[in-house]
């Protein structure tokens, strides 16, 4: 007989979201075993020893701390018993969609996604409270002394009031420290390996994010921290204070990270291009427009250089090729013109490049130009080189314009300070919030980071909604496909509140609300474009792509057993076998009570699926209800009948190719062990 001690199942860990302590100490395991006790405990001396403690003195070493880090961070760690449940009624265009809303706390959201979406988010934008007087924190503690999370935002409809941080309580800077912390440590997990945080902040903690993010991501993994320029001077200090900060990490410094920018003008510029190409404008005359453009403008040099179309409308300009240096002489050869066949004139100073990048530019091959094209003034492109009409004009090099759009990200960015006005154009000229930022502010940190298609842009402060404004309107302008998922706690709004006075109870609404706006005025501008766009002839489903969103909310798990306290004077053993017996009793409410829609959704979720899966029901089975449950990355077979039939066990037996989730409930012994016999670890009794 083995002297193992047996393995004791816990049902409350399935329905509990993923436990981080438990697999960084796996891993930590496998990679050093010899750490840990026979019992399986870790030995913290011999940790100490691996480590070598004694190479710093306790009281020489350097450690950003404050009061509750160590709780704050066990707090991270910890699984959350709550759900996530899909509202229907509030969500916009979900089936042409992958954005997601979802409405509460957002430490708990982050810990149900921390599964799903571990790894999976290219970019995370937060506009965290700054931590002013009065200023709310997130209460990490919902313990039975005061009035729950699930009282407040389930049993009102007015939202949940918040607490605030005051500069008299004597920790003010930990309690602001403790929230961001927390949260920041399970962020971090959700990012991708290239993976990027931005964090606007003003001075009133900028000091003390910077350590606290170079303590979560490393400072190896900082970027820069971005002066925004707001342009509104604020004076309350006896100085007219004009900007804020915004923090730049990345998840991981060893992937090749470039954060570019536009120059200014782009869009203006594109949109003319448009418009000539669509007129079909001829080329001379359509030139002739964009250097009014440039003249009405002011554009400088940088801009201006490129004013020249090819038979495509793609604009280019010339690049000087002489020599640049004035001490020294470049390469001297001879160039012939492609018309006259005559040697050209060669720059005083020699040419800036080797006679085989010339060659190659010009598309000379054994003596002879092999693409050439005559312009409508007489002069010739020959792959990537100009010439005039005759060869008295020294040739130029040419630079297309969309290749040169874009310059490094800028260490200070400069914008109106309008998003406030954003938001009283959507509403009716109504303000619901204190200093919301400008969309075009986020949209040039968004639009500076290089994308695949479908990436996921995460915001767990949205607040107003900012950041999915910004991204349906960055799509819209470039044709990338960006999704977000934006968290917003349901806090109640003040009575005397502008936002309660127009019928909006909590500012959650108004992040839901604002960014269904956002897509009616998208929608409506594309058919004033195009009157037809949404004609029969015409994919109404595929005009629409991207222009939605789901709205989840957080509430209590449906599973009863989350309820269940353990007897202190009890052992684990005695204390799961009363576990086992409550679930026995309590949850057979399930069979009545329970919404299938909503319990599925906890149970995929606690699995790992990400909140776009869909069901599909599976037509085979004649005596039970089994749907095959999708998320495009995995799937399983699920089934919430409370009896499960022989014939469907049967079928499992020989077909063991997929993933079955059944009620625990809905299975005797006999069949639980068939089962778990046949088909191993993708069998799962919930």
């Amino acid at each position: 007989m083995s002297d193992s001690k047996e393995t004791i199942e816990n049902p409350l860990e399935k329905v509990q979201s993923h436990d981080w302590n438990r697999e960084r100490l796996e891993q930590l395991k496998q990679l050093m075993p010899d750490l840990f006790t026979s019992e399986g405990k870790l030995n913290i001396n011999e940790l100490k020893k691996v480590v070598d403690p004694e190479s710093v003195s306790e009281t020489e070493r350097y450690e950003f701390r404050w009061f509750g880090k160590s709780k704050a961070k066990r707090e991270a760690f910890t699984p959350t018993n709550a759900t996530l449940v899909y509202d229907e009624d509030r969500s916009v265009n979900p089936e042409n969609s992958e954005n997601l809303i979802i409405e509460g706390e957002n430490l708990q959201v982050l810990k149900l996604l921390s599964k799903s979406y571990r790894e999976q988010v290219k970019c995370i934008y937060i506009d965290p409270p700054y931590n002013k007087d009065k200023d709310f924190v997130y209460r990490d503690t919902w313990k039975q002394d005061v009035k729950s999370y699930w009282e407040d935002s389930e049993m009102t409809e007015n939202g949940v009031n918040v607490d605030t941080n005051s500069e008299t309580d004597g920790r003010f800077h930990s309690n602001w420290l403790n929230m961001m912390y927390s949260r920041l440590l399970i962020a971090r997990q959700l990012l991708k390996e290239d993976g990027v945080l931005f964090i606007s902040l003003d001075d009133s903690e900028i000091h003390h994010l910077r350590k606290l993010c170079d303590d979560i991501f490393g400072e190896e993994n900082f970027i820069e921290c971005i002066t925004w320029n707001k342009r509104v001077p604020k004076n309350d200090k006896g100085i007219g204070n004009i900007h804020e900060y915004i923090l730049l990490y990345v998840k991981n410094s060893g992937v090749k990270h470039e954060f570019t920018m536009k120059k200014g003008g782009i869009e203006e510029i594109n949109r003319l291009l448009f418009k000539l190409k669509k007129q079909k404008k001829p080329i001379a005359e359509a030139e002739k427009e964009i250097k009014r453009l440039y003249k009405r403008r002011d554009f400088d040099r940088g801009i201006t250089l490129y004013n020249s179309l090819n038979a495509d409308y793609r604009l280019w300009g010339k690049i000087n090729m002489s020599w640049p240096n004035a001490d020294t002489f470049g390469p001297n050869y001879t160039v012939k013109h492609p018309k006259t066949g005559k040697p050209v004139k060669v720059p005083d100073r020699g040419w800036r490049w080797k006679r085989d990048t010339f060659n190659e530019a010009a598309n000379f091959v054994d003596g002879e130009y092999q693409d050439i094209t005559e312009l409508h003034d007489g002069s010739f492109l020959c792959g990537r080189i100009w010439f005039s009409n005759d060869e008295n004009t020294q040739p130029s090099s040419i630079t297309y314009f969309d290749e040169v759009q874009r310059f490094l990200l800028r260490s200070i960015l400069s914008t109106k300070s309008d998003g406030g006005i954003e938001i009283e154009k959507l509403f009716e000229g109504k303000s619901f919030f204190s200093y919301p930022k400008p969309s075009r502010l986020i949209k040039l940190l968004f639009d500076s980071i290089p994308i695949n298609k479908g990436d996921i842009f995460l915001d767990f402060f949205a607040g107003s909604g900012t950041t999915g404004q910004a991204i349906q309107e960055l799509n819209e302008e470039d044709g990338l496909i960006r999704n977000y998922i934006l968290v917003q706690f349901p806090e109640a709004a003040e009575e005397k509140s502008e936002a309660f006075k127009a019928g909006y109870k909590k500012l959650s609404d108004i992040t839901i609300e604002r960014n269904k706006r956002v897509i009616e005025k998208i929608i409506a501008e594309k058919k004033k474009d195009e009157p037809d766009l949404f004609s029969e002839r015409k994919d109404e489903k595929e005009q629409l792509k991207g222009l939605g969103f789901k709205v989840f909310k957080l509430v209590k798990s449906n599973f009863p057993r989350v309820e269940y306290a353990p007897d202190p004077e009890k052992s684990e053993e005695e204390n799961i076998a009363l576990l086992k017996k409550y679930i026995t009793e309590k949850e057979a409410q399930l069979v009545s009570a329970f919404n299938r829609e909503e319990l599925i959704a906890e149970i995929l979720i606690k699995n790992g699926f990400k909140l776009n899966y869909t069901l599909d029901k599976q037509e085979q089975f004649r005596e039970n209800e089994i749907f095959l449950a999708s998320d495009r990355e995995k799937e399983t077979l699920i089934c919430l009948d409370v009896s499960l039939a022989e014939e469907t066990v049967g079928y499992f037996k020989t077909h063991t190719d997929q993933k079955l989730i059944v009620l625990e409930r809905a299975l005797d012994t006999t069949k639980k062990w068939n089962l778990k016999h046949y088909m191993g670890d993708k069998f799962n009794a919930f």
